[in-house]
Formats: C-alpha cells, structure tokens, sequence
C-alpha cells in the first residue's frame, strides 16, 4: 500500500475513482477542496478520519501535507502491449517516453504536463529513473490517476516495438538540426525526453526518426526538462486539435 499527500493529489485520486482506501484529514483543517474531499469520500465509501496533529504527524514526518493524507493501492502499472491496446482506437496517438528521468520532481511535473497536454500514455524507464513516489505523485498534482502508465526494462527495444507499431520516434536534443515547430507531429508518434544531465542516450538517439530542439535567445543553452516537456507537448496539442 503507498499513501499520497497534499489536497489537490488527493482530491483528483478520489475524482478518478482511485481506490482509495484511508483519508485522514488533520483536525481543523479547512478549506474549499477539503469540503470536496469530505463529499468525495462519503459518496465513494471511503473511510475518512481527522486526527489531532501529534497523531496525524507521525504518519508522515517531513513533508508538507496540507492537512491531508491518503493510502492507496499500489498504482496500476500497464505493461507495454496493454498500453498499445489502450491506444488502439485512438487516431494518431501520442505518446511520452522519459528515459532516466531522476529526480522525483521533475518525473511529477512530467507526469502533470502529460496529462495536461492529452498524451495518451507514457513509458518509463527503470533502469536509473525515479519511482512514482509519493513526492512524484504529489507534484503531479493527480495527474497519475489519470495516465496509463507503463515501465520498461529496455527503452531501445521499446523504441522498435513502436516503430514496428507505425509509431513515427522525436528525440529532444540540442544539438538537432531542426526546431520542434518545424514538424507537425502527425500521425502515432511518440516523443523521448532523456536524462536531466545526460539528455537521451546514443543508441536512443541514433534509433529516432527526427530530433528536435528548442529555439535560446539567452546564455544558457537548455532548459530544465519538464519545463521543455511543456513547450514541446503543448505545441503537439495545439497541432493536433487544430486539424
């Protein structure tokens, strides 16, 4: 069992039918999506309680909660050929691959950015990637009980499942001859960001069908990787809702 914290984290996964099964509040706690978390969870079932602050903080030390605490199931992960058949009858799906992503933070973000930006599932690498954690979860703002999720063991043999799959495969890379807004993104297709330091590795690389970068106008010649996810993403759904 994992438990997430923070109201809006909570809150979507009581919204998405997440199958929770504890929620403590601490006592006093007020506030709008409180009142929506006490409606969910007496139309869901779910058990809630509020706790004086010396019991709830010894539930979780350290972290800022909200006044709000949740134990959950283990997040559902799909496996690869359970992801191809979610996105089976959806024209010209989009998909998001992080290859190594490891700090927490940055994989919620992500997370949040996908589900905002209509990807319609994402492949995570486990070898040197963050879990899904409850730090994750949590800077997701929820968007994890919405997204199918699959892990993998092999991004390099993903990358040719997909392409044998029909799915056309974008890099993210500095060094690319051609800017994101320079292709249309149509089509399957599936979108790698790689490693916040690293950026994506070179057999990854080497197997894409197009490698795109983002326009600098200042110094620094990259941005944080979430913050790239965002301004490539969004563009695609822009493309895409406009055809």
């Amino acid at each position: 069992m994992k438990y997430i914290y923070g109201r809006k984290p909570v809150f979507e996964a009581l919204k998405s039918g997440a199958g929770l099964e504890q929620v403590y509040l601490l006592k006093g706690t007020r506030g709008e999506l409180i009142q929506e978390i006490e409606k969910y969870c007496k139309q869901n079932k779910v058990k809630l309680s509020q706790l004086p602050p010396q019991k709830f903080e010894s539930i979780i030390k350290g972290v800022n909660t909200q006044g709000v605490i949740a134990f959950s199931p283990e997040i559902k992960m799909l496996s690869l050929n359970e992801l191809l058949e979610s996105v089976t009858s959806i024209q010209n799906p989009k998909l998001l691959i992080l290859e190594e992503i490891q700090d927490p933070h940055n994989l919620g973000a992500l997370l949040r950015t996908a589900e905002c930006s209509g990807i319609d599932g994402v492949i995570i690498s486990y070898h040197n990637s963050a879990p899904i954690s409850p730090t994750a979860v949590k800077t997701s703002a929820g968007a994890v009980s919405y997204l199918n999720i699959c892990r993998v063991n092999n991004i390099n043999q993903t990358i040719d499942i997909l392409k044998q799959e029909g799915f056309w495969i974008y890099g993210t890379d500095l060094n690319a001859s051609k800017y994101y807004s320079d292709l249309d993104f149509d089509g399957a297709a599936a979108v790698i960001f790689g490693n916040e330091e690293k950026g994506m590795s070179r057999l990854a690389r080497s197997k894409c069908d197009f490698l795109v970068k983002i326009p600098m106008a200042g110094k620094i010649d990259s941005l944080n990787v979430s913050v790239s996810a965002g301004v490539i993403l969004f563009d695609i759904y822009k493309k895409r809702i406009s055809r």
